[in-house]
Protein backbone atom coordinates (compact mmCIF):
# COMPACT_ATOMS: atom_id res chain seq x y z
CA UNK A 1 0.00 0.00 0.00
CA UNK A 2 1.58 3.80 -0.78
CA UNK A 3 2.10 6.47 1.51
CA UNK A 4 -0.54 8.49 2.37
CA UNK A 5 -0.46 12.35 1.42
CA UNK A 6 -1.79 14.97 3.81
CA UNK A 7 -1.02 18.88 4.64
CA UNK A 8 -0.15 18.23 7.98
CA UNK A 9 0.40 15.15 10.20
CA UNK A 10 0.18 15.50 13.97
CA UNK A 11 1.48 12.83 16.33
CA UNK A 12 -0.45 12.68 19.29
CA UNK A 13 -4.43 13.24 19.77
CA UNK A 14 -4.37 14.59 23.39
CA UNK A 15 -5.74 17.88 23.83
CA UNK A 16 -3.00 19.90 22.28
CA UNK A 17 -2.35 17.86 19.28
CA UNK A 18 -6.56 17.84 18.99
CA UNK A 19 -6.21 21.88 18.93
CA UNK A 20 -3.17 21.84 16.13
CA UNK A 21 -4.89 19.71 13.63
CA UNK A 22 -8.44 21.33 14.42
CA UNK A 23 -6.99 24.75 13.77
CA UNK A 24 -4.87 23.11 10.96
CA UNK A 25 -8.37 21.96 9.24
CA UNK A 26 -10.36 25.00 9.71
CA UNK A 27 -7.48 26.56 7.55
CA UNK A 28 -8.65 24.78 4.82
CA UNK A 29 -5.68 22.08 5.10
CA UNK A 30 -5.81 18.24 4.94
CA UNK A 31 -4.68 16.61 8.51
CA UNK A 32 -4.02 13.52 9.58
CA UNK A 33 -3.73 12.62 13.81
CA UNK A 34 -1.70 9.85 14.66
CA UNK A 35 -2.39 8.32 18.41
CA UNK A 36 -1.35 5.23 19.78
CA UNK A 37 -3.37 4.87 23.40
CA UNK A 38 -6.72 7.70 23.78
CA UNK A 39 -7.66 10.31 21.80
CA UNK A 40 -8.12 12.72 24.67
CA UNK A 41 -4.08 12.17 25.56
CA UNK A 42 -2.86 12.58 29.81
CA UNK A 43 -5.76 15.43 30.68
CA UNK A 44 -8.48 13.24 30.08
CA UNK A 45 -7.53 10.18 30.89
CA UNK A 46 -5.14 10.01 33.44
CA UNK A 47 -4.34 13.71 35.10
CA UNK A 48 -6.30 16.92 34.69
CA UNK A 49 -9.52 15.59 34.60
CA UNK A 50 -8.93 12.22 37.11
CA UNK A 51 -7.20 14.18 39.98
CA UNK A 52 -9.59 16.97 40.23
CA UNK A 53 -12.68 14.67 40.59
CA UNK A 54 -10.61 12.95 43.16
CA UNK A 55 -10.20 15.94 45.02
CA UNK A 56 -13.38 17.74 44.74
CA UNK A 57 -15.40 15.28 47.61
CA UNK A 58 -12.83 16.40 49.91
CA UNK A 59 -13.08 20.58 49.23
CA UNK A 60 -16.78 19.57 48.95
CA UNK A 61 -16.91 18.87 52.60
CA UNK A 62 -14.82 20.96 54.22
CA UNK A 63 -16.76 23.98 52.34
CA UNK A 64 -19.83 22.17 54.37
CA UNK A 65 -18.08 21.70 57.96
CA UNK A 66 -16.46 25.03 57.67
CA UNK A 67 -20.53 26.56 57.57
CA UNK A 68 -22.79 26.66 60.69
CA UNK A 69 -26.02 25.02 59.80
CA UNK A 70 -24.69 22.91 56.90
CA UNK A 71 -21.41 20.83 58.73
CA UNK A 72 -24.32 19.65 61.20
CA UNK A 73 -25.95 18.08 58.37
CA UNK A 74 -22.67 15.80 57.87
CA UNK A 75 -21.53 12.90 59.18
CA UNK A 76 -18.54 10.84 58.35
CA UNK A 77 -16.10 11.22 55.85
CA UNK A 78 -15.59 10.87 51.68
CA UNK A 79 -17.06 7.84 50.46
CA UNK A 80 -13.62 6.77 48.59
CA UNK A 81 -15.66 4.11 46.37
CA UNK A 82 -18.22 6.59 45.59
CA UNK A 83 -15.72 9.00 44.90
CA UNK A 84 -13.80 6.73 42.78
CA UNK A 85 -16.73 5.81 40.70
CA UNK A 86 -17.57 9.58 39.78
CA UNK A 87 -13.78 9.40 38.63
CA UNK A 88 -14.63 7.08 36.34
CA UNK A 89 -17.75 8.28 34.94
CA UNK A 90 -15.92 11.82 34.16
CA UNK A 91 -13.22 9.92 32.31
CA UNK A 92 -14.92 7.21 30.82
CA UNK A 93 -13.32 4.46 32.77
CA UNK A 94 -15.21 1.10 32.80
CA UNK A 95 -13.79 -0.64 36.23
CA UNK A 96 -14.71 -4.33 35.21
CA UNK A 97 -12.80 -3.90 31.75
CA UNK A 98 -10.25 -1.28 33.25
CA UNK A 99 -10.30 0.10 29.88
CA UNK A 100 -11.39 3.85 28.84
CA UNK A 101 -13.34 4.67 26.36
CA UNK A 102 -12.62 7.55 23.61
CA UNK A 103 -15.65 7.36 21.21
CA UNK A 104 -17.12 10.55 21.59
CA UNK A 105 -13.94 12.17 21.21
CA UNK A 106 -12.83 10.33 18.04
CA UNK A 107 -16.48 11.17 16.63
CA UNK A 108 -15.03 14.73 17.25
CA UNK A 109 -12.33 14.63 15.42
CA UNK A 110 -14.88 12.88 12.38
CA UNK A 111 -17.00 16.38 12.71
CA UNK A 112 -13.89 18.56 12.13
CA UNK A 113 -12.49 16.72 9.28
CA UNK A 114 -9.54 15.24 10.96
CA UNK A 115 -8.27 11.72 9.89
CA UNK A 116 -7.30 9.47 12.72
CA UNK A 117 -4.74 7.04 12.42
CA UNK A 118 -4.09 4.52 15.47
CA UNK A 119 -0.79 2.88 15.97
CA UNK A 120 2.42 4.22 16.97
CA UNK A 121 4.38 7.09 15.01
CA UNK A 122 7.57 7.55 13.87
CA UNK A 123 9.82 9.94 12.55
CA UNK A 124 11.48 8.77 9.18
CA UNK A 125 12.94 11.87 7.31
CA UNK A 126 11.85 15.05 6.87
CA UNK A 127 8.26 15.35 6.23
CA UNK A 128 8.00 11.54 6.72
CA UNK A 129 6.27 9.84 9.41
CA UNK A 130 5.69 5.35 9.53
CA UNK A 131 2.93 4.35 11.94
CA UNK A 132 3.23 0.99 13.50
CA UNK A 133 0.17 -0.24 13.75
CA UNK A 134 -1.97 -3.29 15.38
CA UNK A 135 -1.32 -6.82 13.92
CA UNK A 136 1.70 -6.20 12.33
CA UNK A 137 0.11 -3.82 9.84
CA UNK A 138 2.05 -0.69 9.35
CA UNK A 139 1.67 2.89 7.34
CA UNK A 140 3.61 5.48 5.69
CA UNK A 141 2.23 9.75 5.76
CA UNK A 142 3.87 12.00 4.05
CA UNK A 143 3.41 15.51 4.89
CA UNK A 144 3.33 18.53 2.42
CA UNK A 145 3.28 21.07 4.72
CA UNK A 146 3.86 20.13 8.73
CA UNK A 147 4.71 18.01 10.90
CA UNK A 148 3.60 18.69 14.51
CA UNK A 149 5.11 16.38 17.63
CA UNK A 150 2.44 16.25 20.47
CA UNK A 151 3.30 13.84 22.48
CA UNK A 152 3.48 15.21 25.86
CA UNK A 153 5.85 14.30 28.62
CA UNK A 154 5.79 11.17 30.80
CA UNK A 155 6.61 11.04 34.91
CA UNK A 156 10.35 10.94 35.44
CA UNK A 157 11.22 8.36 37.79
CA UNK A 158 14.73 8.55 39.73
CA UNK A 159 16.97 5.30 39.32
CA UNK A 160 17.04 5.09 43.23
CA UNK A 161 13.26 4.38 43.43
CA UNK A 162 12.86 2.38 39.77
CA UNK A 163 13.54 -1.59 41.41
CA UNK A 164 10.25 -0.96 43.48
CA UNK A 165 7.91 -0.50 40.73
CA UNK A 166 6.72 2.41 42.53
CA UNK A 167 3.36 4.62 41.16
CA UNK A 168 3.36 7.52 39.18
CA UNK A 169 0.50 10.34 38.94
CA UNK A 170 -1.20 7.76 36.54
CA UNK A 171 -1.26 5.37 38.76
CA UNK A 172 -2.69 7.64 41.81
CA UNK A 173 -5.30 9.45 39.59
CA UNK A 174 -6.08 5.49 38.32
CA UNK A 175 -5.99 3.65 41.91
CA UNK A 176 -8.79 1.55 42.47
CA UNK A 177 -8.69 1.82 46.32
CA UNK A 178 -7.18 3.83 48.71
CA UNK A 179 -3.57 2.30 50.39
CA UNK A 180 -3.43 2.68 53.98
CA UNK A 181 -0.38 4.47 53.48
CA UNK A 182 1.10 6.71 51.08
CA UNK A 183 4.22 7.92 50.85
CA UNK A 184 4.79 10.74 48.19
CA UNK A 185 8.09 11.78 47.26
CA UNK A 186 8.27 15.24 45.58
CA UNK A 187 6.33 18.44 47.21
CA UNK A 188 5.33 19.90 43.42
CA UNK A 189 2.24 20.39 42.22
CA UNK A 190 1.44 16.61 41.84
CA UNK A 191 2.43 15.76 44.74
CA UNK A 192 0.64 18.33 46.75
CA UNK A 193 -2.81 17.48 45.37
CA UNK A 194 -2.25 13.46 45.47
CA UNK A 195 -1.64 14.20 49.28
CA UNK A 196 -4.61 16.03 49.46
CA UNK A 197 -6.72 13.92 47.76
CA UNK A 198 -5.08 10.49 49.38
CA UNK A 199 -5.49 12.48 53.18
CA UNK A 200 -8.86 12.99 52.29
CA UNK A 201 -9.68 9.09 51.68
CA UNK A 202 -8.32 8.22 55.16
CA UNK A 203 -4.80 7.18 53.81
CA UNK A 204 -2.13 7.81 56.29
CA UNK A 205 0.23 10.03 53.74
CA UNK A 206 3.87 11.47 54.15
CA UNK A 207 5.13 14.18 51.65
CA UNK A 208 9.08 13.91 51.14
CA UNK A 209 10.70 16.86 49.85
CA UNK A 210 13.74 17.95 49.36
CA UNK A 211 12.92 21.47 49.73
CA UNK A 212 9.36 23.15 50.81
CA UNK A 213 6.19 22.54 49.10
CA UNK A 214 5.38 24.16 45.52
CA UNK A 215 8.81 25.75 44.80
CA UNK A 216 8.98 28.32 42.35
CA UNK A 217 5.21 29.74 43.41
CA UNK A 218 5.24 32.48 46.42
CA UNK A 219 6.46 30.60 49.65
CA UNK A 220 3.22 31.83 51.41
CA UNK A 221 1.55 29.44 49.16
CA UNK A 222 3.55 25.98 50.03
CA UNK A 223 3.49 26.89 53.52
CA UNK A 224 -0.18 27.27 53.72
CA UNK A 225 -0.64 24.45 52.27
CA UNK A 226 1.87 22.02 53.96
CA UNK A 227 0.17 23.70 57.16
CA UNK A 228 -3.10 22.26 56.12
CA UNK A 229 -1.79 18.98 55.10
CA UNK A 230 -0.42 18.61 58.90
CA UNK A 231 -3.71 19.34 60.11
CA UNK A 232 -5.23 16.93 58.84
CA UNK A 233 -2.63 14.50 60.24
CA UNK A 234 -0.54 14.11 57.09
CA UNK A 235 3.43 13.97 57.93
CA UNK A 236 5.70 16.37 55.29
CA UNK A 237 9.22 15.67 55.79
CA UNK A 238 11.49 18.50 54.55
CA UNK A 239 14.93 19.18 53.65
CA UNK A 240 15.89 15.11 53.18
CA UNK A 241 16.04 12.97 50.14
CA UNK A 242 15.43 8.89 49.42
CA UNK A 243 18.98 7.71 49.21
CA UNK A 244 17.81 3.69 49.62
CA UNK A 245 14.22 2.17 48.39
CA UNK A 246 13.38 -1.99 49.31
CA UNK A 247 10.18 -3.35 48.60
CA UNK A 248 8.85 -6.26 50.41
CA UNK A 249 4.97 -8.16 50.11
CA UNK A 250 3.83 -5.81 52.76
CA UNK A 251 5.23 -2.79 50.90
CA UNK A 252 7.98 -0.01 50.67
CA UNK A 253 10.77 0.89 52.98
CA UNK A 254 12.26 3.73 51.79
CA UNK A 255 15.58 5.19 53.89
CA UNK A 256 16.33 8.83 53.93
CA UNK A 257 19.10 11.09 54.15
CA UNK A 258 18.85 11.94 58.07
CA UNK A 259 18.85 7.95 58.57
CA UNK A 260 15.76 7.69 59.37
CA UNK A 261 13.02 5.08 57.78
CA UNK A 262 9.84 5.27 56.30
CA UNK A 263 7.47 2.05 55.57
CA UNK A 264 4.57 2.84 53.44
CA UNK A 265 1.96 0.42 51.15
CA UNK A 266 2.60 2.34 48.25
CA UNK A 267 5.37 4.86 47.33
CA UNK A 268 4.19 7.69 44.52
CA UNK A 269 6.61 9.12 42.98
CA UNK A 270 6.19 13.23 41.84
CA UNK A 271 9.67 14.50 40.88
CA UNK A 272 9.20 16.19 37.67
CA UNK A 273 8.15 15.09 33.67
CA UNK A 274 10.32 14.20 30.42
CA UNK A 275 9.63 14.71 27.41
CA UNK A 276 7.90 11.46 25.43
CA UNK A 277 10.64 11.97 22.80
CA UNK A 278 12.58 8.82 23.27
CA UNK A 279 11.20 6.73 20.30
CA UNK A 280 9.48 9.02 17.74
CA UNK A 281 12.49 8.46 15.14
CA UNK A 282 14.16 12.06 16.02
CA UNK A 283 17.60 10.13 15.48
CA UNK A 284 16.29 10.13 11.19
CA UNK A 285 16.14 13.76 11.50
CA UNK A 286 19.68 14.78 13.25
CA UNK A 287 18.24 15.17 16.77
CA UNK A 288 18.84 13.22 20.11
CA UNK A 289 16.11 10.83 20.72
CA UNK A 290 14.43 12.07 24.37
CA UNK A 291 15.57 15.10 24.38
CA UNK A 292 13.20 18.55 24.98
CA UNK A 293 12.61 20.39 21.54
CA UNK A 294 13.82 23.77 21.49
CA UNK A 295 11.43 26.07 19.53
CA UNK A 296 10.58 29.65 18.04
CA UNK A 297 7.46 31.76 19.29
CA UNK A 298 5.65 29.68 16.41
CA UNK A 299 6.33 26.44 18.15
CA UNK A 300 8.27 25.72 15.06
CA UNK A 301 11.35 23.18 15.95
CA UNK A 302 14.69 25.22 15.72
CA UNK A 303 16.62 24.85 12.57
CA UNK A 304 13.84 23.40 10.82
CA UNK A 305 11.19 24.89 8.41
CA UNK A 306 8.86 21.92 8.69
CA UNK A 307 8.71 20.39 12.13
CA UNK A 308 6.65 21.45 14.83
CA UNK A 309 6.70 20.43 18.83
CA UNK A 310 4.06 21.71 20.57
CA UNK A 311 3.07 20.98 24.38
CA UNK A 312 5.35 19.27 26.83
CA UNK A 313 7.82 18.21 24.71
CA UNK A 314 9.23 21.69 24.21
CA UNK A 315 9.51 21.94 27.99
CA UNK A 316 7.79 25.96 27.53
CA UNK A 317 5.21 25.53 30.27
CA UNK A 318 4.25 21.97 30.82
CA UNK A 319 0.28 22.72 31.69
CA UNK A 320 -2.90 21.11 29.35
CA UNK A 321 -4.38 24.98 28.80
CA UNK A 322 -0.93 26.77 28.20
CA UNK A 323 -0.14 23.71 25.38
CA UNK A 324 -3.71 24.51 23.62
CA UNK A 325 -2.71 28.16 24.01
CA UNK A 326 0.67 27.23 21.91
CA UNK A 327 -1.88 25.01 20.11
CA UNK A 328 -3.59 27.39 19.03
CA UNK A 329 -0.45 29.36 17.58
CA UNK A 330 1.39 26.51 15.73
CA UNK A 331 -1.75 25.73 13.94
CA UNK A 332 -2.12 29.26 12.53
CA UNK A 333 1.63 29.54 11.86
CA UNK A 334 1.51 26.21 9.69
CA UNK A 335 -1.29 27.17 7.89
CA UNK A 336 -0.34 30.45 7.24
CA UNK A 337 3.03 29.28 5.82
CA UNK A 338 1.17 26.74 3.28
CA UNK A 339 -1.10 29.63 2.32
CA UNK A 340 1.62 32.08 1.44
CA UNK A 341 0.32 34.35 4.22
CA UNK A 342 2.21 36.63 6.45
CA UNK A 343 2.46 35.94 9.96
CA UNK A 344 1.91 38.51 12.57
CA UNK A 345 5.39 38.89 14.74
CA UNK A 346 3.77 41.69 17.34
CA UNK A 347 3.48 40.62 20.61
CA UNK A 348 0.22 39.08 21.38
CA UNK A 349 -0.06 38.58 17.56
CA UNK A 350 -2.63 36.11 15.74
CA UNK A 351 -0.15 33.43 15.04
CA UNK A 352 2.57 33.71 17.87
CA UNK A 353 2.44 32.42 21.40
CA UNK A 354 4.08 34.71 23.96
CA UNK A 355 2.43 33.96 26.92
CA UNK A 356 4.14 30.83 27.70
CA UNK A 357 6.69 33.24 28.87
CA UNK A 358 6.06 35.02 31.68
CA UNK A 359 2.51 35.08 32.02
CA UNK A 360 1.39 32.17 32.53
CA UNK A 361 -2.20 31.19 34.98
CA UNK A 362 -1.91 28.06 36.87
CA UNK A 363 -4.63 26.68 39.98
CA UNK A 364 -3.03 23.95 42.19
CA UNK A 365 -6.16 22.44 43.52
CA UNK A 366 -5.11 21.84 46.88
CA UNK A 367 -6.30 22.78 50.67
CA UNK A 368 -6.19 25.90 50.67
CA UNK A 369 -6.23 25.85 46.64
CA UNK A 370 -3.32 27.87 44.92
CA UNK A 371 -3.91 30.30 41.95
CA UNK A 372 -0.91 32.44 40.27
CA UNK A 373 -0.28 34.39 37.25
CA UNK A 374 2.57 35.63 36.21
CA UNK A 375 6.22 36.49 38.41
CA UNK A 376 6.55 35.86 42.27
CA UNK A 377 8.12 38.80 43.89
CA UNK A 378 11.55 36.97 44.09
CA UNK A 379 11.37 36.67 40.41
CA UNK A 380 10.86 40.09 39.66
CA UNK A 381 13.27 41.30 41.88
CA UNK A 382 15.64 39.02 39.50
CA UNK A 383 14.35 40.64 36.47
CA UNK A 384 15.58 43.66 37.40
CA UNK A 385 12.14 45.36 38.23
CA UNK A 386 11.66 47.84 40.49
CA UNK A 387 8.52 46.79 42.07
CA UNK A 388 6.11 47.13 44.94
CA UNK A 389 4.17 43.81 46.74
CA UNK A 390 0.61 44.48 48.15
CA UNK A 391 -0.67 41.73 50.76
CA UNK A 392 -4.28 41.35 51.91
CA UNK A 393 -5.50 39.30 53.95
CA UNK A 394 -8.56 37.44 52.38
CA UNK A 395 -10.56 36.83 55.78
CA UNK A 396 -11.50 40.48 56.19
CA UNK A 397 -12.99 40.43 52.74
CA UNK A 398 -17.04 40.37 53.75
CA UNK A 399 -17.27 37.53 50.95
CA UNK A 400 -15.19 35.38 53.52
CA UNK A 401 -17.47 35.54 56.11
CA UNK A 402 -20.75 34.59 54.10
CA UNK A 403 -18.21 31.66 52.66
CA UNK A 404 -17.30 30.31 55.69
CA UNK A 405 -17.23 30.43 59.39
CA UNK A 406 -13.32 30.61 59.58
CA UNK A 407 -12.17 31.73 55.97
CA UNK A 408 -8.02 31.75 55.77
CA UNK A 409 -6.02 33.23 52.87
CA UNK A 410 -4.50 35.83 51.21
CA UNK A 411 -3.50 37.28 48.22
CA UNK A 412 -0.51 39.04 46.94
CA UNK A 413 0.07 41.27 43.73
CA UNK A 414 3.51 42.70 42.36
CA UNK A 415 3.34 46.21 41.10
CA UNK A 416 6.20 46.86 38.05
CA UNK A 417 6.49 50.44 39.88
CA UNK A 418 7.75 52.29 37.07
CA UNK A 419 5.11 51.02 34.01
CA UNK A 420 1.98 51.08 36.99
CA UNK A 421 0.73 47.58 35.89
CA UNK A 422 0.56 44.21 37.42
CA UNK A 423 3.49 41.85 36.86
CA UNK A 424 1.98 38.92 38.92
CA UNK A 425 -0.99 37.65 41.56
CA UNK A 426 -1.08 34.89 43.97
CA UNK A 427 -3.92 33.84 45.57
CA UNK A 428 -4.43 31.25 48.20
CA UNK A 429 -7.69 30.16 49.51
CA UNK A 430 -10.77 28.13 48.99
CA UNK A 431 -11.88 28.95 45.96
CA UNK A 432 -9.65 31.29 44.59
CA UNK A 433 -8.96 29.31 41.02
CA UNK A 434 -11.77 31.41 39.83
CA UNK A 435 -10.09 34.80 40.80
CA UNK A 436 -7.21 34.18 38.68
CA UNK A 437 -8.38 34.98 35.41
CA UNK A 438 -9.26 38.11 35.73
CA UNK A 439 -5.49 38.89 37.41
CA UNK A 440 -4.38 36.98 33.78
CA UNK A 441 -6.01 39.88 32.18
CA UNK A 442 -4.60 42.46 34.07
CA UNK A 443 -1.18 41.02 33.63
CA UNK A 444 -0.99 39.58 30.02
CA UNK A 445 -3.47 42.93 28.97
CA UNK A 446 -0.69 45.01 30.60
CA UNK A 447 -3.99 47.10 32.24
CA UNK A 448 -2.49 50.22 34.16
CA UNK A 449 -3.06 50.32 38.13
CA UNK A 450 -5.09 53.78 37.42
CA UNK A 451 -7.60 52.03 35.01
CA UNK A 452 -8.21 49.16 37.19
CA UNK A 453 -10.01 51.55 39.89
CA UNK A 454 -12.93 51.90 37.10
CA UNK A 455 -13.36 48.19 37.36
CA UNK A 456 -15.78 47.72 40.12
CA UNK A 457 -15.56 44.44 41.70
CA UNK A 458 -19.06 42.97 43.06
CA UNK A 459 -20.17 43.28 46.72
CA UNK A 460 -19.88 40.58 48.76
CA UNK A 461 -17.14 38.68 46.54
CA UNK A 462 -13.68 37.41 47.20
CA UNK A 463 -12.90 39.51 44.00
CA UNK A 464 -13.32 42.79 46.09
CA UNK A 465 -9.34 41.93 46.88
CA UNK A 466 -8.73 44.10 43.64
CA UNK A 467 -9.87 47.38 45.47
CA UNK A 468 -8.14 46.59 48.61
CA UNK A 469 -4.84 45.94 46.16
CA UNK A 470 -5.92 49.35 44.89
CA UNK A 471 -6.53 51.42 48.16
CA UNK A 472 -3.11 49.84 49.34
CA UNK A 473 -1.11 51.33 46.48
CA UNK A 474 -2.87 54.59 46.58
CA UNK A 475 -5.21 56.73 44.57
CA UNK A 476 -4.07 57.47 41.32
Amino acid sequence: MGAREYDVVVIGAGAVGENVADRAAQAGLRVAIVEDELVGGECSYWACMPSKALLRPGAVLRAARAVDGARQAVSGGVDVEAALARRDRITHHNPLTHHHDDRSQVEWLASAGIDLVRGHARLAGRKRVHVTQAHGRSLDLIADEAIAVCTGSRPHVPDILRDIQPWTSSDATTATRAPSSLAIVGGGVVACEMATAFADFGTAVTVIARSGLLGGMEPFAGDAVRDALVARGARVRTGVRVVDAVRSESGASLTLSDGTTLAAEQVLVATGRAPRTDDIGLESVGMTPGSWLEVDDTMLVSGSDWLYAVGDVNGRALLTHQGKYQARAAGDAIAARAHGAPLDLRPFGTHVATSDHRHVPQVTFTDPEVASIGMTAEQAEEAGIRIRVLDYDLGWLAAASTLSDAYRGCARAVVDEDRGILVGATFVGADVGELVHAATIAVVGEVPLARLWHAVPAYPTLSEVWLRWLESYGRP
